[in-house]
């Protein structure tokens, strides 16, 4: 029984584990990568997708979900597991990564047309995320779902999304069945709408997310009046400068939670005039009718359920407006008066949000409001981090503006929480393995929960476990079976790098023929540079195809 780590370790994006006993291999989340996370992963699976028995989904989050299409295109034939909700956001959330993902391949491959090079093909497409539609079958929370006679799925509530999930497996094997959990994405408490995370009570081996593995939430008792207080006090001084509140911010989740603040802001007469609130993402309009669709006790908290009794919509209150068509987003940044844009992406790397930051980031009366988490290598990281200056679209933009954070509002558990939930187990796992989150955060949780006598370790990418022998407590990296596994790994990264060299070579020959060979030093060191590359790989080669285990 083993536990292959083909994303998020020691990186927060890109979740994708694999199970395999007992004959089965099933893969637990299928996430895209971003940021620096994705120049890392790259874009190659490291198993074959036709092998793949089953995916089950924690939840809809692109960074869980992204590249099930790519899956599907090459080769899946199975059935992707999820909650109802979390099937229906993934329905236009895959859909709006395809567009993406063929936008981006348009761009670059006129580009690339313009230097004589080959045309860049999508990671997937429209096509590709409609048929991955096909393969999901609902499920619901507390259902036990039986794959097989020796292997059985439960999803729980992980309080962190519409219809996110924790996962509790049970896996026979040899006679002897272990539970594995997967938390998914561990929610914060008190959150708007969605309800606090459910617990586990047992488990022998834990899989668990670090996000904020090494700090504590700001203000973290604040309620939900108090939040949306912050964020009026935000809106006010803003507004008295005569500025524009920009609110880069997830489009499923995260929004929603701002409308719902917004809601409270009107309701209870927090300002003494009506702020008006542009939605102003095609995909966050579409989640947030799933939201107001997907009403129902399971996924929705109390107070979010009382206000539904009275009739009243929890994302929806006087002075929204949702912008759909591209030219009203257009006319946003003539727009001399005061007003809330909400757009996406949340971390600023794509979307509507980098046309509002060029009009509005050198502008001192305005202020960019950062409700979630920012990945290191993104936009966002860059601007919360305080540089001066940002480039986008090929321009530079002075930072002006006032950068600020809405404190007490995450989606994510911070360290104390985390433990909570590892505490609330109950019977200490036979190990814990610490995932999604930087390597300083998964690390820096892993050794915490080390000194509460926990068996624990972070895992690097594409490191595998062999769930049932032991590893020693008390190292900073520990491997089982350290051999075996690094020749696995190395043939993955070898099978990689050769595709890299395949792809080298085909844009050599392309630039070869426009090559101003006048200029013999730069030739020199290009044809140095790929024999050097082609020099490791066959040393690589050589080196783990000799050994036939």
């Amino acid at each position: 029984m083993e536990i292959r780590f083909c994303g998020a370790a020691r990186q927060v994006t890109g979740s994708m584990f694999l199970l395999e006993g007992s004959g089965h291999s099933i893969l637990i989340d299928c996430g895209l990568a971003q940021g620096e996370d994705e120049r890392q992963m790259g874009t190659a699976f490291p198993f074959k997708p036709s092998q793949i028995e089953a995916v089950l989904l924690t939840h809809a989050h692109i960074d869980h979900s992204g590249r099930l299409p790519q899956l599907v295109k090459e080769g899946f034939c199975g059935t992707i597991y999820a909650t109802g909700a979390t099937k229906e956001l993934c329905s236009i959330m895959l859909l709006d990564s395809a567009h993406i993902q063929e936008s981006e391949a348009e761009w670059k491959s006129r580009k690339a047309k313009r230097s004589g090079l080959k045309a860049v093909e999508p990671l997937y497409t429209q096509e590709d995320a409609y048929e991955a539609m096909d393969h999901f079958q609902t499920v619901e929370y507390d259902q036990m779902l039986t794959l097989a006679e020796d292997l059985h799925v439960r999803f729980i509530d992980a309080g962190h999304l519409l219809g996110s999930a924790s996962l509790e497996i049970f896996l026979e094997e040899g006679g002897k069945t272990k539970k594995i959990v997967f938390s998914g994405d561990i929610g914060n408490l008190d959150q708007p709408i969605i309800k606090d995370p459910d617990y586990v009570e047992k488990a022998d081996v834990v899989v668990m997310e670090s996000t904020y593995g090494d700090r504590r939430h700001e203000k973290k008792v604040m309620g939900l009046s108090e939040r949306a207080r912050a964020l009026a006090e935000i809106t006010d001084r803003t507004f008295k400068r005569g500025g524009k509140l920009i609110i880069p911010s997830f489009a499923v989740g995260r929004t929603q939670e701002i409308l719902y603040l917004y809601r409270i802001i009107s309701e209870r007469g927090m300002l003494d005039y009506r702020p008006t609130v542009f939605l102003d993402s095609p995909l966050a309009v579409r989640a947030t009718r799933i939201f107001k669709d997907a009403i129902r006790g399971d996924y929705y908290d109390e107070e979010a359920m009382e206000l539904v009794a009275k009739g009243l919509n929890p994302v929806d209150f006087p002075g929204l407006v949702k912008t759909q068509d591209v030219n009203d987003s257009i006319a946003l940044n003539s727009r001399k008066e005061p007003c809330v844009i909400i757009s996406s992406s949340g971390m600023c790397d794509a979307g509507r949000i980098k046309h509002h930051l060029k009009h509005n980031l050198y502008r001192s009366e305005c202020t960019v409001l950062f409700v979630g988490y920012q990945a290191a290598g993104t936009l966002g990281r860059s601007i919360v981090d305080g540089a001066r200056h940002v480039t986008i679209f090929g321009e530079q933009i002075d930072v002006k503006a006032e950068i600020a954070s809405l404190p007490g509002l995450s989606g994510h558990a911070d360290v104390d929480g985390l433990e909570l939930w590892l505490r609330n187990i109950g019977q200490r796992p036979e190990k814990v393995f610490v995932v999604h989150g930087d390597e300083e955060s998964a690390l820096s949780f892993t050794k915490r929960i080390r000194s509460l006598g926990y068996n624990a370790v972070a895992p690097k990418l594409l490191e595998s476990y062999d769930l049932d022998k032991d590893f020693e407590l008390g190292q900073e990296e520990i491997i089982v079976d350290r051999n075996e596994k690094e020749i696995k790994a190395a043939r993955v990264r070898l099978a990689s790098g050769e595709e890299a060299l395949k792809r080298l070579l085909e844009r050599f020959d392309q630039a070869a023929a426009s090559l101003d060979l006048k200029d013999e030093k730069r030739t020199v060191r290009l044809v140095n540079a790929i024999g050097r590359l082609a020099s490791d790989l066959e040393d690589l080669s050589v080196k783990w195809k000799s050994d036939p285990d």
